[in-house]
């Protein structure tokens, strides 16, 4: 993997979201992740990978059927004033973003915790992946969010991006939950299984606090 050179990850503000939406975050599913159940459930659950035939391709932004791309609808939709916006540019051009929110209560996958930030988007353009900006952006968010006093970061992803998920269990997170039917009220998700991933932030270490990622 080589390290884009010249990378400027700045903050930005929710008026400056049209900048951000212009960072496509489709990719080809090729594989998904099938929970097996053990003895029902009672032996606990198995992720086993098997590939898609025929591969199609998902974009996050056109899940919710709008003609308006997702992030320029977040201001609208929740109470954005203790979220934090970071665009990825390189050679003046944006090639990556991502998305941290806390203390919302509208968002459910906070549970109600102050300590908790939440890894709402991260996205890397097609022709730019590979070569080390989402690992930037992940390392971003997870030190703004420890400098808020989170304890935790969360992730929530999809069995069917296998590449995020290889991507966050490599930052050091760990799969906290899944939740099979999590999506069952969309008939075009239904097929779909929630996975949430956790990344400490506070764990100490001999030079004080690390991430799962520095301890790898």
């Amino acid at each position: 993997m080589t390290v884009a050179t010249q990378l400027e990850i700045r903050a930005i503000p929710p008026s400056d979201l049209g900048l951000y939406a212009q960072v496509p975050i489709r990719f080809e599913v090729r594989s998904r992740l099938r929970v097996a159940l053990v003895n029902g459930g009672l032996g606990g659950m198995r992720l086993v990978e098997e590939l898609v035939d025929p591969p199609y391709v998902k974009d996050y932004d056109a899940d919710g059927g709008g003609d308006v791309p997702d992030p320029l609808c977040w201001p609208q939709e929740f109470d954005v004033r203790e979220w934090a916006f970071f665009l990825a540019v390189e050679a003046g051009r944006p090639v990556g973003a991502a998305t941290v929110a806390t203390n919302t209560p509208e968002v459910r996958l906070l549970d109600g915790r102050r300590d908790l930030a939440l890894l709402w988007d991260l996205r890397v353009s097609p022709e730019a992946r590979g070569r080390g900006i989402g690992t930037a952006l992940f390392r971003h968010a997870a030190s703004w969010s420890r400098a808020r006093g989170c304890r935790q970061m969360k992730v929530e992803t999809q069995n069917i991006n296998v590449p995020a998920c290889r991507f966050y269990a490599a930052q050091g997170c760990r799969l906290g939950a899944l939740h099979r039917y999590a999506y069952a009220a969309d008939p075009a998700l239904a097929h779909e299984t929630m996975l949430l991933w956790y990344l400490d932030l506070q764990c100490e270490g001999p030079g004080g606090p690390v991430t799962g990622a520095e301890r790898r």
